[in-house]
């Protein structure tokens, strides 16, 4: 076994970490002992630094959030991964000039004298910038001690690598002690089981819960003896993680991924969460939207009705929430440094404006109001008549054979993971729907609206608790980051986020496994023909651009007709965006033009979300069908012309989700095309596009129903023949 003790400075972890895990490999060929440093070398590319600790000792990290903060770390390599099965072991001789190797015996922790000489070797190497690897002397190591074994702080027996890991790191009083096998981590049975579970977090307390299986293929230990230890150092202020160092496309990075607070493994905390870990809430979910898929249409139409009543009924309490929310957010959001602790306000730095406080167009979408919360509720109630006939609707059915009927029915998604930011008024919604097509939901909400959907989804349960399908929504509240829930492909069946480009890009990267249903930008064009009419055209393109220019929906590049220059539409046009003071940017075509031009477009793909527009100039409807496809993100496109036969080429030929002839982009809207509400707009090609309503949460399966029919009998030699004929669909009574 080897471990290895070092120390973090002040740059990012991962550049600091990579090149020396990266490079990795196995030696004996260097031995220091404790008494003295042999062979001693510096090095100076490799930027590992000596700091004072962080913290004081004496307390663990209670979240993997925290584990970034650690700044003092043992890591510890167990035989089967340095004698991994494919031969391709670590080894240090690589590493000669940078490490040294340091043997002990139990004496050199159970003597005092032995002990401080220990000590003074391991913080002279790294003093000098020397990553000590710290290994059993086998040939003269005395059996353990009886009876010693893990009986306090103070006293633990070195009789196997793991015990030896947990008292280096409690002795040198270390931040965090990593421990790599060769599983993924701890398991509440034998891994390799049917019901085998990886345990993300594991509490003091929490063996009686795991059966333990054999011991490692090699090495003196066994899990059991790694949850000793580890529970061992955590009684010691150590912080650790168990995780697998084998897999050679990812164990280069497992060291830097715990450190960056991923779920990797299974994290060791004496503080356990007073509610579900999100795995629970998973199951839930699960377990739950089974049963709401059970329900008679009407029941599932009952939750929604009560839902929407709630909304007004208890109108008070839900604005005096978001009114905490809008107060938090005005609050100038502190940036962390590198010895705080994580933020636990409202808010994400990342949502904020230069100023500290919360984007403008992000407050608009926090704050709720009597009107918004009516229009929910009106929402809500068209949700429920559409529910009517949804889960179990017959979309064929054929005869297979004689007595062998075939039927295609919807069904549930499954587990829905809905992310979204600022919008509390989300959290109703995409619940209505889910609720309406038999879906199980995880709620994944930003901090700035905690308040908002802390109270929404208590509403939420209320309302679903009337047929017994509470658990069916779940609010995840834990300290869970986005990338880890995108990894639960084992628990959630479809993704949808909810907010800006930057946040459906990030899920569409981290998502593994699990389909992701939005769009990442929203480029939406509007194309002003040469027969287009003066009085229509100043109204939609104010009402697309101005009327809610954060939304995804709304206008961001105009492509006007090249016969519409220095005419009095186009004076039209222009007037307006000034009154409306929108900032105009020039297409390179539109600023040839011009003498005095506005400021030159630096990218004709440019979402603004604000106040701004592109403008271009086009010579055709070809022209500007072309720069769609090129330019654009497929979401919404318009065009403005009395020209019918020109509409239509345009309808028919522009490949968005959404295209308009003389409408608003902004109509572009779950509510606006009576769906009642969406969970979003997608850009995808596949299952659903555009407005995603209740539609686009259902999946089929097939149902067929015979009488001891068997294939054989089809053969050519069978006594049965195909029918496939097909047969009337029953019509469900939706009143």
């Amino acid at each position: 076994m080897l471990s290895r003790v070092y120390r973090t400075g002040s740059q990012s972890f991962t550049h600091r970490l990579l090149p020396w895990v990266q490079s990795t490999t196995l030696s004996r060929s260097c031995r220091v002992q404790p008494s003295a440093i042999r062979h001693v070398r510096s090095w100076s590319n490799i930027p590992f630094i000596t700091v004072p600790l962080s913290r004081m000792h004496g307390k663990s990290f209670a979240h993997r959030s925290e584990l970034k903060h650690a700044k003092r770390i043992v890591v510890k390599l167990g035989s089967a991964v340095v004698t991994r099965g494919d031969e391709c072991g670590l080894a240090l001789g690589r590493l000669a000039s940078i490490v040294e190797q340091i043997l002990v015996t139990n004496l050199d922790f159970h003597d005092e004298q032995k002990r401080r000489n220990l000590n003074g070797t391991l913080h002279e190497l790294l003093r000098m910038n020397i990553v000590p690897i710290v290994n059993t002397n086998d040939a003269v190591v005395p059996p353990a001690e009886p009876n010693s074994d893990l009986q306090g702080v103070n006293v633990i027996s070195v009789k196997d690598n793991d015990s030896l890991a947990a008292r280096l790191a409690v002795e040198m009083k270390t931040d965090l002690l990593i421990v790599l096998s060769d599983v993924e981590g701890l398991f509440d049975s034998p891994p390799g089981s049917d019901d085998a579970k990886l345990i993300d977090i594991f509490y003091p307390g929490d063996q009686q819960s795991v059966t333990f299986g054999t011991k490692s293929r090699v090495g003196m230990g066994g899990m059991e003896a790694k949850v000793k230890a580890a529970l061992w150092a955590l009684q010691g202020g150590t912080s650790v993680v168990i995780a697998n160092g084998t897999h050679p496309k990812v164990s280069g990075h497992v060291i830097t991924d715990i450190v960056e607070g991923k779920k990797v493994g299974t994290f060791f905390s004496e503080v356990k969460p007073a509610g579900p870990t999100v795995e629970q809430q998973g199951e839930m979910a699960r377990s739950g939207g089974r049963l709401l898929a059970t329900l008679e249409p009407e029941q599932r139409a009952e939750i929604i009705h009560h839902l929407a009543d709630l909304l007004t009924d208890q109108r008070d309490e839900i604005l005096l929430a978001n009114k905490k929310d809008l107060e938090e957010a005005e609050v100038p959001c502190v940036q962390e440094n590198s010895h705080s602790p994580p933020r636990s306000t409202a808010s994400s730095c990342a949502l904020h404006t230069s100023s500290g406080r919360l984007a403008a167009p992000l407050l608009k979408r926090l704050s709720l109001s009597t009107s918004k919360l009516n229009s929910l509720a009106i929402g809500l109630r068209q949700i429920a008549a559409s529910s009517q006939d949804s889960v179990g609707r017959v979309l064929r059915r054929t005869r297979i054979a004689k007595d062998l009927e075939l039927e295609q029915v919807t069904v549930p998604i499954g587990v829905l993971l809905v992310i979204f930011e600022s919008r509390p008024d989300c959290l109703p919604q995409v619940a209505a729907l889910a609720i309406a097509s038999g879906n199980g939901l995880l709620l994944k909400g930003g901090k700035e609206a905690s308040h908002s959907n802390r109270i929404l989804h208590l509403l939420t349960q209320e309302a679903l608790s009337i047929h017994g399908v509470k658990e069916a929504v779940q609010l995840v509240n834990t300290r869970e980051e986005v990338e880890d829930l995108c990894r639960l492909d084992k628990m959630i069946d479809l993704i949808i986020p909810r907010g800006s480009s930057q946040l459906v890009r990030n899920i569409q990267k981290a998502a593994k496994g699990i389909p992701v249903m939005g769009h990442s930008e929203g480029i939406c064009h509007m194309y002003v023909d040469s027969e287009a009419s003066v009085d229509k055209v100043t109204r939609l393109v104010r009402d697309s651009k101005c009327e809610y220019p954060a939304a995804c929906n709304a206008l961001e590049t105009l492509l006007i007709h090249r016969d519409l220059l220095r005419t009095p539409l186009f004076d039209q046009i222009i007037d307006m965006l000034r009154v409306e003071q929108v900032k105009i940017h020039a297409g390179p075509k539109f600023a040839s033009y011009l003498t005095f031009s506005p400021s030159e477009v630096k990218s004709l793909r440019t979402e603004y979300g604000d106040l701004e527009l592109c403008i271009e100039v086009v010579d055709s409807m070809q022209e500007a069908i072309d720069h769609i496809h090129k330019y654009g993100s497929s979401h919404t496109d318009a065009i403005v012309t009395e020209n019918e036969k020109t509409a239509e080429f345009f309808l028919q030929h522009v490949d968005s989700a959404c295209v308009f002839w003389n409408a608003s982009t902004r109509f572009s809207d779950g509510y606006r095309f009576g769906l009642g509400a969406e969970v979003g707009i997608s850009t995808s090609r596949i299952h659903a596009r555009g407005p995603v309503g209740l539609e686009g949460l259902l999946t089929t399966k097939w149902l067929l129903r015979g009488q001891d029919h068997v294939v054989s009998d089809f053969s050519e030699h069978g006594s049965l023949k195909y029918l496939h004929e097909s047969l009337p669909i029953p019509q469900r009574n939706t009143n």
